[in-house]
């Protein structure tokens, strides 16, 4: 029987359930709002396909002995890079992908503005895929569906959070020459029922449906993103420090509880390619900083090496230790905040009004006390 579901480690990953032969395992939210693996043991066959396959039990899959390459790089169309978290440099790849006759499996909105992991053919869905997504999205059956297609010999591009990539392996067993497989530097994933009763918030406060989300709006730059919310006759913009949701993720206090022991975080990882914002540009390569976005991009393999030099031509080589400089989530998990427990334990009972007024307004309360006594030991020197 699969007990990592129950515990800390498990990071919903989907793996077991989508390897699972007689469908005996769902994906059900706990009471934080996290799915995990719920086993009907009427239907289960003891078959141990579940275990197997969980990337944090079973380490079956090996990192490529390859020497990575590391580049800050940014996509040469403007538009395209406006739309995207940094750099557009997900959207050439997906791009070439497509125009080879391939599908991208990617994280996107559904109707009702949850994050799911769905697939597009055309160059016009890519659209759902660009810009970052910070809730932790529902796998469904995408890891099925992406095996359908390595073995008609399609090429496959499947991106996600490092476990998402892990699971996809895992659940595979097996290297596909058509498979390409891009992950990101992960802060952690947000609980999706403090993501839902947010929008709820959202709606009553605005009297209105939502039609448009941006987690990284650009409109007043790249480093001082804003979250973006198109209503039907307003919208909602507020700078990353002044929004209650991106704060309280920022401060790690709604994570799951494996990002806090993340078993994924390593330069070398079993994707193809790692992308993430380049955090620090400015003070490595100042030239290139225009502050619209720039892409750090690590590779793991020698097909995501020959399959990003045909498609990305603004790159510069840079040292791997000034992405971890500026962006050590690469390499160190989440710090749990003492008052994790209690912020889930309120949420569950609580609106995102009562949430926002008990810890958004402690962060900003405590943000200014630190400023105040900076400027007072200043002074008093």
């Amino acid at each position: 029987m699969l007990e990592i579901g129950n515990s800390e480690l498990c990071n919903g990953c989907h793996a077991c359930y989508s390897v699972c032969p007689v469908s005996a395992i769902e994906m059900v939210a706990d009471n934080e709002g996290f799915l995990r693996p719920y086993i009907d043991i009427n239907r289960c066959i003891n078959c141990y396909k579940c275990e197997k396959s969980c990337p944090v039990l079973i380490k079956n899959t090996t990192v490529d002995n390859y020497d990575i390459l590391t580049y800050a790089c940014y996509n040469h169309d403007d538009k395209i890079r406006k739309e995207s978290s940094s750099g557009g440099i997900f959207t050439l790849i997906a791009e070439y992908v497509i125009k080879n006759d391939g599908i991208v499996f990617g994280a996107k909105f559904d109707n009702n503005f949850n994050v799911i992991h769905g697939s597009i053919e055309t160059l016009k869905g890519l659209e759902e895929f660009r810009g970052s997504k910070y809730v932790q999205s529902s796998i469904g059956d995408t890891f099925k569906e992406c095996k359908r297609h390595l073995e008609l010999k399609i090429l496959v591009l499947f991106s996600g959070t490092p476990c998402q990539i892990a699971g996809l392996k895992h659940y595979l067993n097996n290297e596909y020459q058509n498979l390409i497989c891009i992950d990101f530097i992960c802060h952690g994933v947000p609980s999706p029922l403090l993501w839902k009763k947010y929008l709820d918030y959202q709606k009553n406060k605005y009297k209105s449906n939502i039609e448009i989300i941006s987690f990284r709006n650009k409109q007043y730059g790249w480093k001082n993103y804003s979250m973006y919310i198109q209503f039907s006759k307003k919208y909602y913009i507020k700078k990353l420090k002044s929004d209650p949701y991106l704060q309280l993720f920022l401060h790690d206090v709604c994570l799951r509880p494996s990002c806090y022991n993340c078993s994924f975080k390593d330069t070398h990882r079993i994707s193809d390619i790692t992308i993430a914002d380049f955090w620090g540009i400015h003070n490595i390569m100042p030239d290139i900083d225009d502050d619209k976005g720039i892409s750090c991009v690590i590779i793991h393999s020698k097909k995501g090496e020959e399959l990003f030099n045909k498609v990305v031509k603004n790159k510069f080589k840079v040292n791997i230790n000034d992405i971890k400089k500026y962006n050590p989530a690469i390499i160190k998990s989440a710090q749990k905040p003492f008052n994790r427990d209690a912020f889930f334990n309120d949420l569950k009972y609580n609106n995102f009004k009562v949430i926002k007024r008990k810890y958004y307004y402690s962060y900003i309360y405590n943000t200014y006390k630190e400023k105040a006594l900076k400027i007072f030991r200043i002074f008093w020197r």
